[in-house]
């Protein structure tokens, strides 16, 4: 028994082509609109703390929504020449640094022999990375406290931030790192091993500038989590060693009825990493695509 299905007529290939496009198209704007909400909802508060530093305490008192009128410039020249405001800055540039190089250095470290090298316990050995991701700092703060401050004697210092920072920061790191080095092809190290290089030379010459895109991605989190960094500097660092955002807090408390000034202090700490971020955003795209598709 034979069935016979009739032509579809050129009309109806098109009007479903429409009704695809049509859906296709419904699908676009609704994504769009939800894109929008939530960037306005990330940005107003802030949008709000930038404006609001250009506005007057009685004018924040008067109408706490509105907008400059007029435009006060005070209160970020305020804060530019406070010296404590680039001494926290000093010491948030400081240790971001450092926790960027310490990652960066030992991540593509440890994520070389675990991408490239085939021995008996090294799954397991990511493992411990990646159940690292599930750790979160707050959960060993106090001992990492004694440890920094009782048996390392860093207390107070740059490096007893950066290094427990780093070391939170290594699991993302190997697990970003890992897939990158694994894509770069095994015929170009042999290749290189042919032509007399080590492997040290191949991860010195060929690995490292082919693995640039995820080194940078990296160590852009790693600078940015640092600078935003509250609660172990809060513990560790005191008077003149503080990072902007404990200064963020104690400006706070102490001038908390400049509520502009609070406002323009805000601010200024967040541009740096919200610039950097910025900057380097299209390469952290592209470091994070290269390693989805390792």
């Amino acid at each position: 028994m034979s069935t016979t299905h009739a032509p579809v007529s050129m009309a109806e290939r098109r009007r479903g082509s429409g009704e695809g496009n049509a859906a296709r198209r419904r699908g676009n704007t609704w994504a769009y609109v939800v894109g929008l909400l939530a960037a306005v909802v990330t940005l107003s508060p802030v949008v709000y703390a930038i404006l609001s530093a250009f506005r007057s305490n009685a004018q924040l008192a008067e109408n706490p929504a509105g907008l400059p009128d007029p435009w006060v410039f005070s209160n970020y020249a305020g804060v530019l020449s406070n010296p404590a405001f680039w001494r926290y800055a000093l010491n948030s540039t400081a240790i971001a640094l450092i926790t960027t190089a310490l990652v960066v250095v030992l991540g593509i470290m440890a994520a070389y022999p675990l991408s490239r090298y085939s021995f008996r316990w090294r799954e397991p050995v990511y493992m411990v990375f990646v159940l690292g991701l599930l750790f979160p700092a707050s959960v060993a703060i106090i001992p990492l406290f004694i440890i920094i401050s009782k048996d390392l004697h860093l207390a107070n210092t740059w490096w007893g931030v950066a290094l427990p920072q780093a070391a939170f920061q290594l699991p993302m790191t190997v697990v970003i790192l890992r897939p990158f080095l694994q894509a770069i092809p095994r015929e170009l190290e042999e290749a290189s091993l042919l032509d007399g290089a080590t492997r040290i030379g191949f991860f010195w010459r060929i690995l490292l500038p082919l693995s640039a895109p995820g080194m940078v991605t990296v160590g852009v989190l790693a600078f940015v989590g640092s600078w935003n960094a509250y609660l172990l500097p809060l513990l560790l660092l005191q008077g003149d060693m503080r990072t902007l955002p404990l200064g963020v807090a104690d400006f706070s408390t102490e001038h908390s009825s400049d509520m502009a000034g609070v406002f323009a202090f805000t601010t200024l700490a967040m541009i740096p990493a919200l610039v950097f971020f910025l900057a380097m955003q299209k390469r952290i795209v592209n470091g994070l695509q290269g390693a989805v598709k390792g």
